[in-house]
């Protein structure tokens, strides 16, 4: 009997191949806690060089979407695969960058610390950092204009710093695909600018940014692609395409005014 056909008699849902040339591939992404479902069902194809912005209102699933996609929470359902692998085989090219309030600024850790923990990877666990891993976390962190705070500790840094040495530390990795947990959220306008020329840099590299995004006003200005959740993917594509007057009242029911609709849309 073959795969398939067994496949279809256990119930089970077949999937098309893993696309290739897509750095994150997500089909049928469902996350619940406590039996209440965060993402429904949710396919989606990022686009390679590309800037996507993830919209939707408050609980709509755009945090749990991005750890579903990474595995950081349980999921009921779905297929992830990145750069036509499955999403395990596929880490050393993804970076993270939380959300600010989920991190510990607590931490005895130094902003050169923290993104230094970001080459782990490479480093290995329990084997010594050598003098080349700092350079190449300083070089990130001057990246980011942080250079001069590398011994300061990340709690005695404001919000805008922090971020910022979170987005080092993603850079740092050098990786592929960047999944970005509202980098922009609660910065001030320096820092803002410094984060956005940062994913205009990363792009043109040909590497690919998903981020959770909140400033409808900004979106077409950042991005060039985006996703609409509210639990259920609202809609994807190109930004002109996805973000209409029709899903955003789907994705945010009816919460938008229309001066804020005519200055989304404008």
């Amino acid at each position: 009997m073959s795969p398939e056909i067994r496949a279809l008699i256990q119930g089970e849902e077949l999937h098309a191949p893993l696309d290739k040339q897509s750095p994150l591939d997500v089909s049928g992404l469902t996350v619940a806690y406590r039996r209440t479902p965060a993402v429904w069902n949710v396919d989606f194809k990022a686009v390679a060089g590309s800037l996507t912005a993830i919209l939707g209102p408050n609980g709509a699933g755009k945090s749990s979407f991005l750890k579903g996609a990474l595995g950081l929470v349980p999921t009921l359902e779905g297929r992830i695969g990145a750069f036509g692998l499955p999403i395990n085989k596929s880490r050393r090219r993804i970076a993270y960058v939380p959300q600010r309030e989920s991190v510990d600024w607590e931490f005895p850790a130094t902003a050169l610390d923290v993104v230094t923990m970001g080459l782990y990877r490479s480093i290995g666990w329990f084997r010594p950092i050598r003098r080349y891993h700092k350079e190449a976390a300083l070089e990130a962190l001057a990246q980011l204009g942080m250079a001069d705070f590398a011994s300061r500790q990340i709690g005695q840094l404001s919000g805008g710093q922090q971020q910022r040495v979170f987005l080092a530390r993603a850079l740092a990795q050098d990786a592929d695909l960047y999944l970005m947990d509202e980098p922009l959220a609660g910065v001030d306008a320096a820092t803002e600018r410094t984060i956005v020329t940062l994913l205009r840099h990363l792009a043109s590299s040909g590497k690919t940014a998903l981020v959770v995004h909140h400033d409808l006003s900004t979106v077409k200005e950042y991005f060039d692609q985006a996703l609409l959740l509210n639990v259920r993917r609202i809609a994807s594509g190109p930004v002109e395409e996805a973000v209409t007057e029709d899903t955003l009242q789907r994705a945010y029911g009816g919460r938008l005014a229309a001066p804020q609709l005519r200055a989304v849309l404008s």
